[in-house]
């Protein structure tokens, strides 16, 4: 079982910021979101396609290429009816999987008991529940391979905050090719072909990681549990040489800062590597190669908020996110982003 994070900064989110559908449905472009940018001593709100003039020749940014797949399958379509979110695969075959109750078009945590036994899912395939992992969270076994059955009778998770089903296309990010996700590495949603154009030629490389992100269920702030990634041997090249000439490494995603604080090597550089990793970042154990980040506003309490202490320091978040507010910035996936410089 995992304990919850105590993190801050502590604030209210009204229910008008929370980004109700994707930018292109509001009629502006993927890039056309805004970003706060925030540096000791200064905080301020400027739009994401400003970013290539915010970054420096000789940075580098780390992107997830990890894809969404449609991890959520409808049990009993009925209002109160079950839904089960397929999260993450263990090495043991085994799943972890999220039981949720069908509440109009979205869902919500599943209330009162869940025995273990077996589910019939739709197409026939069956999936045993084995334990409790967590408060919400079991471990399952699925009677069929998860990526052709999931691209079949998936759809996209989605909470409250969206009261209409997207196309799991509104999921992907530019840089996903190797499906995995049970949700989108969202800070790289804004990006277009068009501005990581502009980026290159500006002198900012991208090199990516792989990490399939488990679900995040926001009404239920937990640390982030074992998760597969992977490092590669180009990526891990091209943080060693940014260090090393005096360019800064900005992960695009907590995810990011999660696979690459899992590479670290014992004299402090980034070594390839792949596997499970449990890393948790905090300002206890703070991050070693990610000098600065890029990623969503996230919720109160959420145990995200822990890292983003570790590198902006609690007195300057609280101040973002005080001013978050106040600019009337949009949460969630489809929403604005942070983009947090040292």
């Amino acid at each position: 079982m995992t304990a919850t994070l105590d993190v801050g900064p502590a604030f209210t989110l009204p229910p008008e910021l929370e980004a109700h559908e994707p930018p292109e449905e509001r009629g502006a472009g993927r890039d056309d979101v805004r970003l706060l940018v925030s540096r000791p001593g200064r905080v301020e709100t400027r739009h994401f396609r400003e970013l290539p003039g915010l970054l420096l020749p000789g940075d580098l940014l780390v992107v997830n290429n990890s894809a969404t797949r449609p991890a959520g399958v409808v049990v009993d379509d009925r209002d109160g009816g079950l839904v089960v979110h397929l999260s993450t695969p263990r090495p043991d075959g085994r799943w972890l999987v999220e039981p949720r109750r069908k509440a109009g078009a979205a869902t919500l945590p599943w209330e009162g008991p869940l025995d273990s036994g077996l589910l019939t899912l739709p197409g026939g395939a069956v999936l045993r529940l084995d334990e409790p992992f967590t408060a919400r969270l079991w471990t399952a076994r699925l009677s069929t391979a998860a990526g052709p059955y999931l691209a079949r009778y998936g759809r996209p998770i989605r909470y409250g905050y969206v009261p209409r089903a997207w196309p799991v296309d509104r999921y992907q990010t530019v840089f996903g090719h190797l499906p995995g996700s049970a949700e989108m590495p969202s800070a790289g949603r804004p990006f277009t072909a068009g501005l990581v154009t502009r980026l290159v030629a500006g002198g900012v490389p991208v090199a990516p990681i792989t990490l399939h992100t488990g679900v995040a269920s926001p009404e239920a702030h937990e640390p982030p549990y074992a998760e597969p990634y992977e490092v590669p041997p180009v990526t891990a090249r091209l943080v060693n040489l940014t260090r090393a000439s005096g360019g800064r490494v900005i992960a695009v995603g907590t995810t990011v800062v999660r696979a690459l604080e899992s590479s670290v090597a014992a004299d402090g550089t980034a070594r390839a590597s792949a596997g499970w990793t449990e890393r948790i970042i905090t300002p206890d154990a703070p991050p070693v190669l990610a000098d600065a980040l890029l990623t969503g506003l996230h919720e109160p309490h959420s145990s995200h908020l822990a890292m983003l202490t570790a590198f902006a320091g609690r007195d300057l978040l609280d101040r973002c996110y005080r001013q978050a507010v106040d600019d009337r910035l949009l949460w969630h996936e489809f929403g604005d982003l942070h983009l947090l410089l040292p």
